[in-house]
């Protein structure tokens, strides 16, 4: 009961409704004072006549996606840990820029669009709004002038402008960098560079120079291998193709065939990527995942030679070469029809044949067969299948003819799209042998256990022997290696060279709803660049933003964007410098990885017209920090927060494209991201009834072990969340009935921020409790004063402090907000035993109790310190320091051993000396019986540790 003798519950109670009162109030508070803007070294964002402080902190979340869902409970746990730690840096003194903005071009909007004939302009923005009000809900301290959205022209615009500096760039590979493309044309202007066929640059039209120059450039178009759908009319990525080669959505059939598309060289900068993962502060597991995308290899290129025709292939291991018994190209492979014969030669396999008259009948039907495959199902498919070409290929290291077939396991994306295949240490070589009835070599001597399957460890070399010529029985693989290379440099058959996994990247989408590309090209074809002061280049109205669909079935039709529609947009009159000429727009659209590769960098400086970011503003927050800190310091963010499953895709081109910018002098910074933390995920209990039906998650009751909905048992399991599933829980329910506060200490409490962990609603109240006993050590419930004296703390509650104080700043530091919430819960505790039923909490405990708890819940915190006296907010600190005196224990428990087994614990004094810890033990009751009258053989003190007594 309360004071009046009622069951109602106190007036000033902390709970749901108080909690919302005082976040909105906080929340307005902020706002109005703009309590989270970072000053800017120069600019807009600047503040006059103020010298910005050199300890600066700048914090990144994951660029997030504005989808028309909203949020679960599980998106904000990223953010809601990174502004923790931004609070918390704040409160020390430093300059922190913490903000957020959307990575709002992509298919979800445009498929939206087609079907409800909505621009996805206006879907996008208003799911952006209900994102705002989400994260706004829950009190994050962003600096709201620094929003950006990849879909406002002024930021496209520098999207687009980056696209031109990568176009108009190449790589020097002797220099180890991108240089302009001005330089190279002046290279060969001046004859210090030769031209392909040996003329002088003067002698060649315009069309030659340019096609020269564009072979060079970082962004080039290409035929290059792709996953085209007709029944979507549009290219997909390898994720939206299923493993039985068909669309994601709609389930049409799926062809690769090549397009011409834009491409982006990454591939020049594969070294890099690898080699300067070294200087970066990021989980290896994310590390490993970029080594081994990017697939340095080291080996050799090999030549066979088939009739006219040059085969070449790359090979890890030159030193199988004698067991290369057969050769396989892959289906897309540009040799594959010069090597079809017309008829099969004489003794051929039937096996080979597939039952078809002619090879050019086998091979057709089968590149068909294959096109509908994905590239995942083409490599994981343990069913080998092929056909043979006709021709043979000599192995150049033993002359013997091997036969040249075409098989899907052999992708044209990676190495030169050729294998030579060595059965006897390949396992999908083996089985393709096997079935086909190919002749195995074993090159390598096999471990016991092997006969009968491909031996695929190291070993001796065997049956690896010329006449007269290359012998490398009974090396080990490195020497033999050494040997095969340099025999093959020497007779004019290979040479050693390294090869990559990773392929340049694919930068076109036959889409709308992306960045127009800032180009044009002429009557023949010619790409032209268009001038810095024609950008941004918007996209037109459409009245139909679905691309041109064809039968399913017709893998030969060809790409139509809904931006050819607006015939008025593409053909365009323009001056480039010869007079005004008719000029055609691209009708394709960059892909959302474009804008999310560098928005950190416009994060620095927003509003800026001139430069997409001041050299200043970006040296101070990201430029790489001053020689004490290490001369290979990369720059870049000082933390990056997200999910792991951007760990290659996304992160790479990220680097690739900042690369670019150093290279050309942009940026002062080598990599984007100096510090990487993926956190883990919020997962959910789901529900299913008797009929496997999923029912709603919050209504499933528990009884004895058990789980029932409307008094039927259900079966429990864990997974995702999802409205399939129904298990979703809202952030907005759960402000709504418990208080922001509350959610975000409950989420931060729940486990390590790097652990993926399972939701459970009725867990919330613990964290509701903890803040309600923290309000009424400085509230009174039924009054709503505030209830802190000047009365000084005891020694040991000022201990209990100053521990708490050293251990939740450590833990703010190192991202461990579970175990500072658990201190923070301790010492609360501890003083509500204390001062809980007292007229007042003495302030010095107080105060610092609630400064450490605002990083974790800043509304309540800045409710009672504003309570307890203070006019300014506690954003800007200051968090509690500790008095190093109060950690000092006074007393140590030491351990005694008799004869290695602990018997008995002492309590003495911290400063005591040896000789008095010993009387102190032997004089303890249950070692002094123990000991009786015998005299110990020795007795070791080891000071503040154990008592050691030999009997």
């Amino acid at each position: 009961m309360n004071q009046s003798g009622t069951d109602a519950a106190p007036q000033h109670r902390y709970n749901a409704e108080l909690a919302g009162q005082i976040e909105q109030r906080w929340q307005g508070y902020w706002s109005d004072h703009g309590t989270y803007q970072a000053p800017n070294p120069v600019g807009p964002l600047a503040v006059d006549g103020q010298t910005v402080s050199s300890d600066k902190l700048f914090l990144l979340d994951m660029f997030p996606y504005p989808s028309g869902a909203g949020l679960h409970v599980g998106h904000p746990l990223g953010f809601i840990s990174t502004d923790v730690f931004a609070r918390f840096h704040r409160m020390i003194g430093r300059n922190v820029l913490h903000t957020m903005g959307f990575d709002a071009f992509g298919l979800p909007a445009e498929q939206y669009a087609v079907q409800t004939g909505q621009h996805p302009r206006k879907t996008t923005e208003e799911n952006i709004q209900t994102y705002l009000r989400q994260i706004r809900r829950l009190g994050l301290g962003h600096d709201e002038r620094r929003r950006i959205s990849t879909i406002d022209p002024g930021y496209y615009k520098w999207t687009q402008w980056i696209f031109l500096q990568i176009f108009n760039s190449w790589y020097d590979e002797k220099a180890g960098r991108a240089r302009p493309i001005v330089e190279l044309e002046t290279e060969y202007a001046q004859d210090k560079r030769r031209t392909p066929d040996g003329r002088n640059w003067c002698e060649l039209t315009r069309a030659e120079q340019r096609e020269i120059i564009d072979e060079h450039r970082l962004v080039y178009i290409s035929e290059a291998p792709v996953n085209w759908c007709p029944g979507l009319g549009t290219v997909l990525s390898n994720e939206e193709v299923t493993a039985e080669g068909r669309s994601e959505r709609g389930n049409f059939p799926v062809f690769r065939r090549n397009l011409r598309q834009w491409m982006m060289r990454i591939t020049a900068y594969a070294d890099r990527l690898v080699d300067d993962l070294e200087l970066l502060d990021w989980p290896e597991k994310v590390k490993s995942m970029q080594r081994n995308w990017i697939g340095r290899s080291h080996g050799a290129r090999v030549t066979f030679t088939a009739g006219e025709s040059a085969i070449e292939v790359f090979t890890t291991r030159p030193d199988t070469l004698f067991g290369a018994t057969y050769m396989v190209l892959a289906p897309e492979h540009p040799l594959v029809d010069k090597l079809t014969t017309e008829a099969w030669p004489e003794g051929t396999d039937e096996r080979w044949t597939s039952g078809a008259k002619t090879p050019a009948e086998a091979i057709a039907a089968y590149r068909v067969a294959a096109s509908r495959k994905s590239e995942l199902d083409r490599q994981e498919n343990k069913e080998k299948t092929g056909v043979f070409t006709g021709s043979y290929a000599v192995n150049p290291v033993n002359g013997k003819e091997i036969p040249v077939f075409v098989a899907d396991y052999v992708l044209m994306g990676y190495g030169t799209g050729a294998i030579m295949a060595v059965p006897g240490q390949d396992t999908r070589d083996w089985d393709f042998a096997e079935k086909f009835g190919l002749d195995i070599v074993r090159t390598v001597q096999p471990a016991e256990g092997f006969e009968g399957k491909a031996f695929t460890g190291d070993g001796p070399a065997i049956n690896s022997r010329q006449e007269n010529g290359l012998s490398l029985d009974g090396m080990g693989v490195d020497e033999a290696k050494k040997t095969t290379i340099e025999w093959l440099e020497e007779h004019g058959h290979g040479e050693g060279t390294v090869q990559f996994k990773l392929r340049d990247w694919l930068f076109s989408r036959q889409r709308y709803w992306g960045e127009p590309f800032p180009v044009v090209y002429d009557e023949d074809g010619g790409v032209h660049a268009l001038p810095e002061s024609m950008l941004p280049i918007e996209l037109p109205e459409v009245a139909d933003y679905s691309p041109v669909t064809f039968d399913p079935e017709d893998r030969e039709s060809q790409p139509s964007s809904p931006l050819a529609r607006a015939t008025e947009w593409v053909e365009v009159e323009l001056d480039l410098g010869e007079g005004p000429k008719t000029y055609r727009r691209d009708i394709n659209t960059m892909p959302n990885w474009a804008g999310s590769c560098w928005y950190q960098l416009r994060y620095l400086d927003p509003t800026n017209t001139e430069v997409f970011v001041a050299p200043e503003n970006e040296a101070y927050w990201v430029g790489p920090r001053p020689a004490e800190h290490g001369v290979d310091d990369p720059g870049g963010t000082d933390l990056y927060v997200g999910g792991v499953e951007h760990a290659v895709l996304h992160l790479l081109y990220s680097r690739f494209w900042h690369k670019v910018l150093f290279d050309l002098g942009h940026v002062s910074s080598k990599e984007p991201y100096r510090k990487l933390f993926n956190q883990g995920y919020v997962q959910a209990f789901a529900y299913t009834d008797a009929r496997g039906v999923y029912v709603p998650a919050e209504k499933v009751e528990e009884k004895d072990g058990k789980f029932f909905f409307e008094g039927a048992e259900v079966t429990q399991e864990y997974g995702k969340m999802g409205k399939s599933l129904k298990n979703v829980v809202t952030p907005d329910e759960m402000a709504a009935n418990y208080g922001a506060d509350t959610f975000r200490f409950y989420e931060m409490a729940m486990g390590p921020l790097d652990v993926s962990r399972p939701w459970a609603t009725k867990d919330v109240v613990g964290a509701q409790r903890f803040l309600q006993r923290l309000w009424r050590l400085v509230v009174d419930e039924n009054t709503g004063e505030t209830r802190v004296s000047a009365d000084a703390a005891t020694d040991e509650d000022r201990a209990q402090l100053h521990r708490t104080i050293a251990g939740v700043r450590e833990d703010y530091q190192e991202m461990r907000f579970n175990t500072a919430g658990a201190k923070l819960i301790e010492l609360n505790n501890h003083l509500t035993k204390t001062y809980g039923a007292a007229e007042a909490t003495p302030r010095e405990l107080a105060e610092p109790l609630v400064l450490m708890l605002a990083p974790l819940a800043p509304h309540i915190a800045e409710e009672l310190w504003q309570r307890m006296g203070h006019a300014d907010s506690l954003v800007h600190g200051p968090f509690p320091v500790v008095d190093e005196k109060y950690l000092v224990e006074n007393t140590v428990e030491y351990p005694i051993q008799v004869n290695g087994k602990v018997r008995s614990r002492i309590t003495v004094p911290a400063d005591a000396a040896g000789e008095d810890v010993q009387k102190a033990a032997l004089a303890e009751e249950k070692i002094a019986a123990l000991v009786g009258d015998r005299t110990p053989r020795k007795v070791i003190v080891v000071p503040g540790r154990l008592v050691n007594i030999v009997l």
